[in-house]
């Protein structure tokens, strides 16, 4: 008569902290691969929940103002300026002001971060002045995974699988066919299809903004990266310095940012003046959100893999402009963002190595 197999057996250790499975230890793995998970979840509910709200409430603000690009860029940086500010606070009884926390990045790694920051966040929100609708724009952006993958060939010594190196190809050409779309039946007269050959030179210009704001997104993700991994995952670090440090550039740029939130304060056939600032209220929280969960994301994980999580979230947010806004869809754009979505899950499935040096 054949023997049965004896069942797993489970047993705590001496000291209470771990389980033993048949004699492997599993108490410790659980108690630190559970919190990190669960952080990990945390952390994408903050980047899907907010940024796709930011997004609404940002199309929203385009919709009263489509020139508020740089009131809202300087809005959002002095908003979470200014929320992260008390926790780099410290206050002494012999000092009459509080001075600000030792940091653990030098001041030049966050101001060349700065650079790059406020330079494509400001490129994102005028963007749409130039006529580039933003079910393009979204589209286009999401070819920022493309970017994040030639910077880490060139800058990280990573080499990159052949099924890795073809989702490229396919969210490049996806991108470009999104582009050459342009939705011609566009109920905002603001952004119908260009005619004359001032309205393609003006939509050429928002593609030219897009391209810039896009290798801003992969160098500053690159940045990121390399940073965290010097200096560990000092994220809130990150946020407090890369917008603080951006405020005095909107010096070069007051009159614009007058006039946007001026606009605001202008009752429009859609929106109250109170409503206006509210729906403003919405895409500053939201963008604290937002940029709370990009960066914790960065700090865990690659450059690639955060754009990864970001393209998945652009295309929630594609359906849901076209869902809520009713805007434009047609085979072309269609044809191009699934290409976009599709290469970027192909990237996925590739395996990524460090090159030998």
């Amino acid at each position: 008569m054949a023997k049965r197999k004896s069942a797993p057996t489970a047993a705590p250790a001496s000291d209470g902290s771990t389980i033993t499975l048949n004699g492997k230890r599993i108490g410790k793995m659980t108690s630190v691969v559970g919190p990190a998970l669960l952080d990990l979840y945390s952390v994408l509910g903050l980047v899907f929940g907010g940024c796709c709200t930011n997004v609404w409430a940002y199309e929203e603000l385009l919709m009263l103002n489509p020139r508020i690009g740089s009131a809202l860029t300087f809005s959002q940086m002095l908003f979470i300026t200014l929320q992260s500010l008390p926790s780099f606070l410290l206050f002494s009884r012999d000092r009459p002001l509080p001075r600000l926390k030792p940091r653990q990045v030098p001041l030049g790694q966050w101001c060349l971060q700065v650079l790059v920051l406020t330079a494509g966040s400001l490129l994102n929100n005028w963007v749409y002045a130039y006529k580039v609708p933003l079910t393009v724009q979204i589209v286009f952006r999401s070819g920022s995974l493309a970017v994040s993958m030639l910077f880490g060939y060139l800058f990280l010594k990573k080499a990159y699988s052949h099924r890795q190196m073809l989702s490229i190809v396919i969210v490049t050409a996806g991108v470009i066919l999104a582009t050459l779309s342009r939705p011609s039946g566009s109920k905002n007269a603001w952004t119908a299809s260009p005619r004359t050959p001032e309205e393609l030179r003006t939509y050429a210009i928002g593609i030219a903004m897009l391209i810039v704001s896009l290798f801003c997104t992969g160098l500053l993700g690159l940045l990121q990266e390399k940073t965290y991994r010097k200096h560990g995952p000092c994220w809130r670090e990150g946020v407090f310095y890369t917008h603080a440090l951006s405020l005095p550039v909107f010096m070069f740029f007051g009159s614009d940012v007058a006039q946007g939130l001026n606009s605001l304060s202008q009752p429009s056939s859609t929106a109250s003046a109170w409503i206006a600032y509210m729906i403003l209220a919405g895409n500053l929280v939201s963008q604290l959100i937002c940029v709370t969960g990009v960066n914790r994301l960065s700090s865990q994980v690659s450059s690639v893999s955060t754009n990864i999580v970001l393209t998945a979230r652009k295309a929630i947010s594609l359906c849901f402009s076209v869902w809520w806004f009713g805007n434009d869809w047609n085979a072309e754009l269609a044809l191009g963002a699934g290409m976009v979505f599709c290469g970027s899950i192909l990237y996925t499935t590739g395996t990524t190595k460090d090159k030998q040096q």
